[in-house]
C-alpha cells in the first residue's frame, strides 16, 4: 500500500478555509470540489492509457488516450457525493458507482446499506472518493468489497486522514501492492468519539446541512 500526502499550497490554503466552523455551505461544497480536482492529478499519475495517432491541422503525429475499460469512480454516501464533480471534472468519461456505508457510532464498526456497482470488476482501475479517513473502518469495508468484484487496481482520494486511519489500512492491506491513498491533510489524532483532530468536523453535515 502507498500513501502520498499531497504537499502544494493552494491544497494547504483551501483545507485551511474548510476547517474554519464559520464557512458556509456553499463554500465548503465549492472548494470541495476544487481540492478533489486538485488531488485527483496525483492519484492519477498511473491512470492506464494506450498510445493512439492523431491528424493535427499541421500533421499526424503520436499521442496518448485512456485505456478502455474506463475507470470507476465510487464516491461513498452521503459525504462523497460531493466530491464526485471535482473528479468528473478531471475524468469525464469515467463510470461513476455508489457505496451507501455507514459507521456505528458507538462501535465505530461501517456497515454496507446500498451500492450500485458492476457486478465484475475485474481488471477496472477504481478510485474511491471519501473526505474523511478516520478509523479507517468505513473505507476497509469498502476497498474489501471492490476486492471481491476484481477490482485489479484502487486509489482512494480523501481530504482529512487521521494517523490512525492510516495505521489500520497498512496493516489490514500490507500486501496489497495496487492500493493507494491519496489525502490533502495527514491530522494529528483521532479524539474519543472517533473524530479526526484538528478536523473540520461532520463532512457530510457541512456539505449538506443537518436533516
Amino acid at each position: 500500500m502507498k500513501v502520498h500526502v499531497a504537499n502544494h499550497p493552494l491544497i494547504a490554503h483551501k483545507v485551511t478555509v474548510l476547517r474554519d466552523e464559520r464557512t458556509p455551505s456553499s463554500t465548503f461544497r465549492e472548494l470541495i470540489g476544487e481540492i478533489v480536482t486538485l488531488l485527483a492529478y496525483e492519484a492519477t499519475r498511473e491512470v492506464k492509457t494506450v498510445p493512439v495517432s492523431v491528424k493535427t491541422p499541421v500533421t499526424n503525429t503520436q499521442g496518448t488516450a485512456l485505456a478502455k475499460p474506463d475507470p470507476v469512480v465510487i464516491p461513498i454516501l452521503r459525504a462523497g457525493l460531493g466530491m464526485l464533480e471535482g473528479m468528473e471534472r478531471l475524468i469525464p468519461s469515467a463510470q461513476v458507482g455508489f457505496l451507501g456505508m455507514v459507521r456505528d457510532e458507538k462501535t465505530l464498526q461501517a456497515s454496507t446499506y446500498a451500492n450500485r456497482l458492476p457486478s465484475d470488476l475485474t481488471g477496472r482501475q477504481c478510485y474511491v472518493l471519501d473526505p474523511m479517513l478516520a478509523t479507517g473502518g468505513t473505507l476497509i469495508a469498502a476497498i474489501h468489497y471492490l476486492l471481491d468484484l476484481g477490482a485489479a487496481d484502487i486509489t482512494a482520494i480523501c481530504i482529512i486522514s487521521a494517523p490512525e486511519g492510516i495505521a489500520a489500512l497498512e496493516k489490514e492491506f500490507k500486501d496489497q501492492k495496487a492500493l493507494t491513498i491519496v489525502t490533502a491533510a495527514l491530522d494529528e489524532k483521532l479524539n474519543e468519539k472517533g473524530y479526526i483532530v484538528p478536523g473540520l468536523g461532520d463532512a457530510g453535515d457541512r456539505l449538506y446541512g443537518v436533516v
